[in-house]
Parts: C-alpha cells; structure tokens; sequence
C-alpha cells in the first residue's frame, strides 16, 4: 500500500473538489465549509445532526457550529428537536436554500463527471466495490477493542 500516494490523491481530490465550487461559492457569498454543510444535508436526509456533519465529512465540531449558526441566521437552514432526545437538534434545509442545492448538485454532478474522466465504468465498478470494503473493514475494526500487542513487521512510517 502506498500510504503517500493515498493521503496525496486523496488531497489533491478534495483540493480539486474546492477549487471547482470556488466560483459559484463566490457568487453567491458564501463559504466552502457553509456551502458543504447544505450539500451534505441536502444529499444524506438520515445525517441531519452537527454530529452527522462533522463525521461525515471531518469538520472540527467548533468550526462547524459557527458556520451552521451563520446559516441559521441567514435562513438557509432550521433546527428542529428530535422527539425522544431533546438533547440531538436536527438540521433542515429552508426554501431558501433550495437554489443554491439544485445548483450545487449540478456542480457536484459536473465534478464527478470531470474527475473520472479517462476511468472505465467497468473500473470505477471495481474501484467503488474495493472501497465499499475498506469502509465496511474500517466500521468493523471500529467495533473492536484495540490490538494489545502491535504485530512487528516491516517499519514503515504513515507519512
């Protein structure tokens, strides 16, 4: 496995990813991580928590608040308690944040298109197959105690 190629692809993809909605999150005066945060919600409808959010995608929980509250503010997203647990508030899309996801989605849309240029459906079958089970063996190993004693192998670092 090369560890340095993975954290560089998988970089450069989010890098690209930015760069690509860079303009449409000028236009419309709002930034990468408020923009993320409405598509995030718009795309996954059973992820409608902060918590959601900042597993899904990897936002330092403080950093999120302030952006979901910016949005809040501005009224392109509501908060609802969830019955059962007062504690959990759900997060819901307004009307007017509708514009800003049909266009989001045709961005997204776009960008998959771009990135998989030059893959074979067949290809990016199989790509999609192999990472389906890295994260089904992550959500496993997630389920178990952690190894006591670190098997000795070759010494390579992560980085």
């Amino acid at each position: 496995m090369n560890r340095k190629n993975n954290m560089a692809n998988f970089h450069s993809y989010m890098e690209a990813y930015e760069h690509y909605c860079k303009p449409l999150c000028r236009e419309i005066a709002m930034p990468q991580m408020a923009f993320d945060i409405l598509m995030f919600l718009a795309n996954n409808p059973d992820a409608c928590t902060a918590k959601d959010i900042s597993r899904g995608r990897g936002f330092k929980e403080n950093i999120l608040s302030v952006n979901i509250n910016k949005l809040v503010n501005e009224g392109y997203l509501e908060r609802f308690s969830v019955e059962g647990d007062r504690r959990k508030v759900r997060l819901e899309c307004t009307q007017k944040a509708r514009p800003i996801i049909e266009r989001g989605r045709r961005l997204q849309e776009e960008f998959s298109r771009r990135i998989r240029e030059g893959v074979s459906a067949e290809d990016f079958e199989v790509c999609q197959r192999c990472l389906d089970i890295v994260g089904q063996n992550a959500r496993r190993i997630l389920q178990m105690k952690p190894p006591v004693d670190v098997p000795r192998g070759r010494e390579e670092g992560f980085c």
